[in-house]
């Protein structure tokens, strides 16, 4: 019988059409000092973000009985892979199934930002009302750059338009012949976008794709959301700029460690934060569950 460990948790309608498959569920969390050892028992690992299958890991368990390392998700940065390949064990994700849900909370950031809803929110319940303050900005008319044009951004793209928004993009495979928005450079989108959305991994070797010298290039009335890894923003030049004023305002869902201790940048009064739930919809979860067990039932031929 194959037998999978759920560590971060799984839908429980995937879990019983896996046990419909003939697959044994463990639906256990066990901790990184652990998870080495645990992992020789089982067939497969399905993880979210909080489980990290780092070399050490995948040391321990070489020579037990796994095969296969699901991230639930999209990015798997928090997966070895070099490891994983070293001791055998195939690593996939489920790229598809929340690309909608990241692109919707990242339109939310934006109308959060540019009508000042968090912090007029935070206020209001401080007894406070600040109804001259907050003058905002449609975002309809407006110019949105979007820096990784691949699911996320696609989605993104379309739902913008369908908002008055233009739309231009900048990634590294280059101009896509089969979108009509405009590609331009990463210093382009910078300079003429009054929202920028981050939709890229993060490179450990390049390190921060935004620092200090890519958020000079920003008009000061302009925007930035990061929906995708933290440290592809570098947050104490996010604080710097915001400080200085040389941006309006930053909508941010990923953080460079989570959880996040970094108060300065959560209590920001131009801080739209939220707790890395992009693919956090009930939607998404099932699209997620129901990529999993897909992928289960192929690689094992069920």
């Amino acid at each position: 019988m194959i037998r999978v460990l759920t560590n971060d948790g799984l839908e429980n309608a995937s879990i019983e059409a896996l046990n419909g498959l003939g697959v044994e569920v463990v639906n256990e969390h066990f901790n990184q000092d652990v998870l080495g050892a645990k992992l020789k028992e089982f067939d497969a690992v399905v993880i979210r973000s909080a489980t990290k299958l780092t070399a050490d890991v995948f040391e321990v368990e070489a020579g037990g009985s796994l095969k296969l390392a699901i991230r639930a998700g999209v990015g798997i940065d928090n997966i070895d892979i070099p490891a994983a390949e070293g001791t055998g064990v195939t690593v996939r994700n489920t790229p598809s199934a929340s690309s909608d849900s990241v692109a919707e909370l990242a339109i939310g950031h934006m109308f959060a930002l540019a009508r000042f809803i968090a912090i007029s929110n935070y206020t209001m319940r401080n007894g406070e009302w600040n109804k001259k303050k907050y003058e905002g900005t449609e975002i309809a008319g407006k110019t949105l750059g979007i820096v990784g044009m691949g699911r996320i951004g696609q989605s993104l793209a379309k739902k913008a338009t369908a908002l008055g928004i233009k739309v231009v993009y900048y990634t590294i495979e280059g101009k896509h012949d089969d979108l009509d928005y405009d590609f331009v450079s990463l210093e382009e989108v910078l300079k003429v976008s009054d929202f920028i959305s981050l939709h890229v991994p993060y490179d450990k070797v390049a390190g921060s794709l935004i620092g200090k010298k890519e958020l000079e290039l920003m008009k000061d009335t302009a925007y930035l959301i990061n929906c995708a890894r933290g440290k592809v923003v570098d947050e104490a030049a996010l604080i710097e700029a915001l400080n200085k004023g040389e941006i309006a305002g930053a909508g941010i869902d990923v953080f460079e460690e989570e959880p996040t201790k970094n108060e300065e940048l959560i209590n920001h009064p131009k801080v739209s934060a939220t707790p890395h739930i992009g693919a956090a919809t009930k939607e998404a979860q099932t699209r997620i569950g129901e990529e999993v067990v897909s992928v289960i039932k192929e690689f094992f031929n069920l």
